[in-house]
């Protein structure tokens, strides 16, 4: 059983992920690293949420009590490139460049007249990742190296849920860290069964940043604030196991578990502490721990098409309060991929993902619920270039 015939396109599975764990976009995939041969890499993907509500029948505002919250999560780009080089037969490495971490959430309605309008959030980051990987043997290998990570963000708080906060807005410029990676694989080439565990550490950034009140800064205000000060971020720790085995001629099973530690990322500037009253929750986070799984089967069908299916879940949450920054509470998906082998180097993969968002309630400061999100979910489109040299 030749495993090149069984690299099916399981673009979607992995590297787009709507709705997955805290604010997971790429999984930190490193499957380049165990590609056959001398290889290099280029996938992008598009991704369309559709995020609705529905504000409380409670709210204590009569004119906003019931009132519909439209789409509130904003489609997003992303992509990702590597290449990996064989060294010798037993040591290979990878260079890979993706964006891990992301969020694009905004709610469009009038902050004066609305329960949360004005209220957002956009995450941007990028990784390096320099990979080595040695084989002992044919089944035992060992895999690691060093990533180098940016973080950007920027929140917005609006809308009567957030009383005297509302107006708040906080600008947090890029910061990098050095994190490593640490792996260990198990393969039985003959049947393309391969076990690979991987450790991904967390990084530390030091954003600095920006806050004000209706565009006025909060140096402006009587707590001896600063107007720029530092807000110190850690993006989660992870553990990612993956396998695969060929089941037949020609298939191939697969999957992903990958578990985020985001009860570490917590996000509190000087100047929202400073605001929020002590006996609330002074975070502008609201993410906990949560593991994302994933299976599928891949099947060549001749010797220039692949095509792959594949399903998973991301876990729920601990109750069904979340921030209004991220509404959803887990998740389910399907997936299907296909995979043309345009000639011995060069092969084009593409894909389509729908992913069903678990509802949520809307609770800013994780206490007064607000909202209620339901039924929501996206689209995501991928495609990916792969030329062997």
């Amino acid at each position: 059983m030749k495993t090149r015939l069984l690299t099916v396109a399981a673009l979607l599975a992995s590297s787009t992920s709507a709705f997955a764990v805290g604010l997971d976009r790429s999984g930190q995939n490193i499957s380049p690293l165990f590609a056959t041969g001398n290889h290099l890499e280029f996938s992008l993907a598009y991704t369309d949420p559709s995020v609705d509500g529905t504000t409380n029948s409670t709210f204590p505002v009569p004119s906003i009590a019931g009132q519909p919250i439209g789409n509130v999560g904003d489609s997003y780009l992303t992509w990702s490139g590597a290449i990996k080089y064989d060294a010798t037969d037993k040591l290979s490495f990878a260079l890979i460049v993706d964006e891990p971490y992301g969020a694009d959430t905004l709610y469009g309605e009038d902050p004066a007249a609305s329960a949360l309008g004005g209220t957002g959030a956009t995450v941007d980051s990028i990784a390096y990742t320099a990979l080595g990987r040695y084989k002992f043997n044919d089944n035992f290998s060992v895999h690691g190296g060093v990533r180098y990570q940016e973080v950007s963000a920027s929140v917005s708080l609006g809308g009567a849920a957030f009383g005297a906060l509302s107006g708040y807005n906080g600008n947090f410029e890029s910061d990098g860290d050095i994190g490593y990676v640490l792996g260990v694989s198990y393969e039985i080439p003959d049947i393309a069964l391969r076990v690979s565990l991987t450790y991904n550490s967390s990084t530390t950034h030091d954003l600095r940043t920006t806050e004000t009140i209706n565009g006025v800064s909060v140096a402006a205000l009587p707590f001896g604030l600063a107007a720029n000060t530092l807000t110190e971020v850690e993006t989660p720790e992870s553990l990612n196991l993956d396998f695969q085995t060929g089941i037949a001629p020609d298939t191939l099973l697969f999957g992903n578990l990958r578990y985020a530690r985001y009860s570490d990322t917590v996000v509190v500037p000087a100047g929202f502490d400073a605001l929020t009253p002590a006996s609330s929750n002074t975070a502008l986070t609201d993410l906990e721990d949560g593991f994302d799984f994933s299976i599928g089967v891949g099947r060549r069908f001749n010797e220039k098409w692949s095509g792959s299916v594949s399903a998973g879940f991301t876990t729920r949450g601990d109750d069904d309060l979340v921030s209004p920054l991220a509404p959803s509470n887990g998740s389910q998906f399907i997936a299907i991929g296909a995979k043309y082998d345009v000639n011995e180097k060069f092969a084009v993969s593409g894909g389509v993902r729908y992913t069903n968002a678990g509802d949520a309630i809307s609770a800013p400061g994780g206490s007064s619920e607000v909202a209620q999100f339901d039924g929501n979910d996206a689209v995501s489109v991928g495609l990916r270039f792969e030329y062997k040299f």
